[in-house]
C-alpha cells in the first residue's frame, strides 16, 4: 500500500540519513562532565535542524546541567489541538569501548537479513527516535498541502535523560505556560518486533538506595578475630538473600500494598504480544534461565510488575592475591522498579524498616535513599488520543488499528513529570526494538523502523486534528 505520507518519506530518506550521520557523531554523553561541551553542541545541532525543517520558533533552554531544546510550529486553525513531542539528545557512555565492532561515534551502516541497520551510540536511544519527527512533519505538510501542521506541534528534547533528568521537573514548571498542550507524544520507546506494530502504554517508576553495614571499627585479622566478631559482608549477603521470598516476591513490608493489580483485559492484551522466551534468553537477555515473581509471565514481570534488584555489592579486600581480614564495612546498591500506583518516596521508609528488622547483633546500618526518584506512568487505553495513535501506527504498517498491540516498557523516564506538571495524557510513539542493544556496546537501529516512525508521525498529526479534546 502507499500514501502521500509514505511517498514523501521514501523520497527523502537521504535527508534522514544525513541528519543522523551528522548528529550521531556528536558524543553527547551527559553523565561525563568532560563531554559537557559535546552535549551543548548536540543541542545546537538539533536547534539548527529544527529551523531547517521549518519550525518558526526554536530555542535552547539552559538548565543547571545540560541544555534542552524547545521548538513550536503553531497551527493556523483556531482551536486546533496542541501536541508536545518529548525526547532526549544525550546518550549513554560507551564503555567498554573494546566491545564495539565499529567506533561508537562513527555511524556505520550494516546490511542484515532484516534490512539496513545503523550502528552508533544514540542511533535509537534517542536521536533516531527524535530525528524521524523532522522528516515526519515535512511529510505531513507535503501530504496535506498545508503551510502549517494540522495541530500545533511542540518539541521538548532534554539533555539529561541518561543522567536521571535531575533538572527536568524544574524546567517543566518554569516553562509550563509555553509547554501547555492537549497530549504528550513520548518518542523514547519502541515496538515489539519489526513486523509487529505496537504502542507502549506504561512505564515503570524507579527508586534507588544504598545500604552500608558497619561491624568492627577497623579491618581485623581474620585469623585472630574470625569466628568471634560479626562480619559485615556476611551480614550483607544474608540481608540481600532475604530481599525476595521463595515465590520471587519482594519482602519489604507493605511493598505491594499500593500496587494496582493487572486486570484480565490488560493481561489478555499483553498475552497477544508475540514473545519467544527461548529466543529472548539466547538473544537480548543473554541469560541461561528466566526467573521472577511466581504467577506472572516473563513479559508481565519485566513490564508490569514491581521489582527489587541488587545492582552492586562491595567491601573488604578485592585486589590481587589475598588479604585475610574481617572488613569493617560492606556496601550495596539497590534499585526498585515501580508500577501504578506506587510512589518512589515510599520505598525509603519501607527499606529502613526492613533492614533494621534483620540486623544481627553488632552490625549497624545506614540506608541512603536519594530524594526524588521516578514515578510510574500509564496511558488511557480508551482515550480519543489513543485511537488516533493506533490509527497512525496502523496506517504506517498497513494494518487495521485493532491489530496494533499494546506493550509495557520496563524501564523508567521522566514521563510522570510531564503528566504531573502539564496535566496532559501520554502517547508513546517510538521505533526501537528489543534487539537494538540500547545502553550496550554496538547500539543499532533498524532503519526501516525509523522510516515507519516518520510515516506514523506524519499520520498522527492529521488523526489528532480530528479528535475532540476538552477545552484548555
Amino acid at each position: 500500500m502507499s500514501s502521500p505520507e509514505r511517498d514523501f518519506v521514501t523520497a527523502h530518506l537521504d535527508d534522514l540519513h544525513a541528519d543522523l550521520d551528522a548528529w550521531l557523531r556528536i558524543p553527547s554523553i551527559s553523565a561525563d562532565p568532560a563531554h559537557a561541551a559535546d552535549v551543548a553542541a548536540s543541542a545546537g545541532w538539533l536547534a539548527d535542524a529544527l529551523r531547517r525543517t521549518g519550525f518558526p520558533t526554536v530555542e535552547i533552554w539552559p538548565t543547571p546541567g545540560a541544555p534542552a531544546v524547545f521548538a513550536e510550529w503553531p497551527c493556523a486553525d483556531p482551536g486546533a489541538p496542541v501536541a508536545l513531542v518529548y525526547g532526549h539528545h544525550d546518550v549513554q557512555p560507551v564503555d567498554p569501548v573494546g566491545l564495539w565492532v565499529h567506533p561508537p561515534f562513527e555511524p556505520t551502516r550494516v546490511e542484515t537479513p532484516d534490512g539496513p541497520e545503523l550502528h552508533a551510540r544514540g542511533a535509537i536511544d534517542d536521536k533516531g527516535n527524535v530525528a524521524f519527527h523532522l522528516l515526519g512533519v515535512r511529510a505531513h505538510l507535503a501530504a496535506t498541502g498545508r503551510d502549517t501542521p494540522a495541530v500545533t506541534v511542540k518539541l521538548l528534547v532534554e539533555g539529561e535523560e541518561e543522567s536521571g533528568s535531575p533538572h527536568f521537573a524544574d524546567l517543566l514548571r518554569e516553562h509550563a505556560d509555553r509547554l501547555r498542550c492537549d497530549v504528550v507524544v513520548v518518542s523514547d520507546t519502541g515496538m515489539a518486533a519489526p513486523d509487529v506494530p505496537s504502542a507502549v502504554v506504561a512505564m515503570r517508576g524507579l527508586a534507588d538506595a544504598e545500604i552500608t553495614l558497619r561491624g568492627p571499627a577497623v579491618d581485623l585479622h581474620s585469623g585472630s578475630f574470625g569466628g568471634g566478631v560479626p562480619n559485615p559482608l556476611h551480614a550483607m549477603a544474608t540481608l540481600l538473600a532475604a530481599l525476595h521470598d521463595e515465590q520471587g516476591r519482594v519482602t519489604l513490608p507493605d511493598f505491594y500494598e499500593a500496587v494496582r493489580p493487572l486486570t484480565d483485559r490488560e493481561r489478555d492484551l499483553m498475552a497477544r504480544v508475540p514473545f519467544d522466551e527461548q529466543a529472548w534468553l539466547a538473544g537480548p537477555a543473554a541469560s541461561r534461565a528466566a526467573t521472577g515473581e511466581a504467577g506472572f509471565t516473563t513479559l508481565e514481570r519485566i513490564g508490569a510488575r514491581p521489582t527489587a534488584e541488587v545492582n552492586g555489592m562491595w567491601g573488604g579486600y578485592t585486589g590481587p592475591g589475598h588479604k585475610t581480614i574481617i572488613p569493617a564495612e560492606a556496601h550495596a546498591k539497590l534499585t526498585f522498579r515501580l508500577v501504578a500506583d506506587q510512589r518512589p518516596e515510599d520505598v525509603g521508609p519501607m527499606l529502613r524498616t526492613w533492614v533494621e528488622a534483620r540486623l544481627p547483633e553488632g552490625i549497624e546500618a545506614e540506608v541512603h535513599t536519594p530524594p526524588g526518584g521516578v514515578s510510574p506512568c500509564a496511558s488511557d487505553l480508551d482515550s480519543p488520543a489513543m485511537a488516533a495513535l493506533l490509527a497512525a501506527i496502523g496506517r504506517a504498517f498497513d494494518r487495521d488499528p485493532a491489530d496494533v498491540l499494546f506493550t509495557r516498557e520496563g524501564g523508567s523516564g521522566p514521563e510522570a513529570d510531564l503528566v504531573d506538571v502539564l496535566g496532559a495524557p501520554l502517547l508513546f510513539l517510538g521505533a526501537g526494538l528489543p534487539t537494538d542493544r540500547i545502553h550496550s556496546p554496538n547500539e543499532r537501529v533498524l532503519l526501516p523502523m525509523l522510516y515507519r516512525g516518520a510515516e506514523a508521525a506524519a499520520h498522527l498529526w492529521r488523526e489528532l486534528a480530528a479528535m475532540a479534546f476538552p477545552p484548555r
